[in-house]
């Protein structure tokens, strides 16, 4: 299962479709490898430790339980302007960028300006907020990828049981996005969907069933000719004898993700149109869960 990123929106609907997939009968919380980035990191966490119905109650009641994985409302995450701007930011970089390598590169290093110019407490700050999110420290007795990118060099990083950090630093890596970059001893990271796109799905390679939740519909301010769009990722995984099933935010609730993706007041609407698709989708999605591999 691929849980691709979206803001604090993204990480609601998220919780919403596995919580609709659960109650109609379908678990996919038991996937043999969950990939999860930035919100979609959070998310994976999330579902890791607690139930899909406990994780839908906290979120559309926004009631503050640190077991159940509330998104708590911070300053800490947000970018200084509002998100329109962060996106048009992002954009001026991609035209100034070679390719996505160099991409990254430059994402990395607008971040470890922005932490020069700093006091330098983000990152602590950043993990009392990833921690209230979570139920503790230890990894799940589970496969779980949580992707970041190098700010030094660029390169992705992905994060798991073995990696030799705790759950807590490798989300709140995944999800640094805001600003500076996430500190982790003398690793400095920025957010994991930096590294092709928001949803990484080509991680999954070599599995012969593939689910991708894709809060932000697969879109990418990339050039298609970078080759990183989520398309490009399924038709490779497709081309490699993998089954693939991608789901997107119904139509009706497109309006609060995107630009919307980081308004807290649309967290329990955002959960709760996520739990209306599992639960309309879940026959269709329990055949593919269960079936054949052709």
């Amino acid at each position: 299962m691929v849980l691709g990123g979206g803001g604090s929106t993204g990480n609601a609907w998220l919780i919403g479709v596995i919580a609709g997939l659960f109650e109609a009968g379908l678990d996919v919380t038991t996937a043999d490898l969950t990939v999860g980035t930035s919100a979609g990191s959070t998310a994976a966490a999330q579902i890791a430790t607690s139930t899909p119905a406990e994780l839908l109650a906290a979120t559309v009641d926004q009631a503050p339980q640190h077991r159940t994985g509330v998104v708590e409302p911070d300053r800490v995450r947000v970018p200084a302007g509002p998100m329109a701007d962060h996106l048009e930011r992002m954009r001026g970089i991609i035209a100034a960028s070679d390719g996505v390598a160099d991409f990254r590169r430059r994402m990395g290093a607008v971040a470890l300006d922005a932490e020069a110019a700093s006091d330098g407490s983000w990152s602590s700050r950043w993990r009392d907020v990833v921690a209230a999110r979570l139920p503790g420290a230890k990894w799940p007795d589970r496969r779980m990828l949580l992707i970041a990118v190098d700010a030094h060099t660029g390169e992705p990083v992905v994060f798991d049981r073995h990696s030799g950090v705790d759950v807590i630093d490798a989300v709140a890596a995944s999800t640094a996005g805001g600003g500076s970059p996430y500190s982790i001893g003398a690793g400095k990271y920025i957010d994991g969907g930096y590294r092709s796109n928001a949803e990484n799905a080509d991680l999954a390679a070599g599995h012969g069933r593939v689910l991708v939740l894709s809060p932000l519909r697969g879109r990418s301010l990339h050039p298609l000719e970078w080759g990183t769009h989520l398309a490009s990722q399924v038709e490779d995984l497709r081309a490699h004898g993998s089954v693939v099933e991608t789901i997107f935010p119904a139509d009706d609730s497109e309006h609060m993700f995107g630009a919307n993706a980081m308004n807290l007041s649309l967290r329990p609407p955002a959960a709760r149109a996520g739990y209306d698709q599992g639960k309309a989708l879940a026959a269709r999605l329990t055949e593919f869960w269960h079936g054949p591999i052709a």
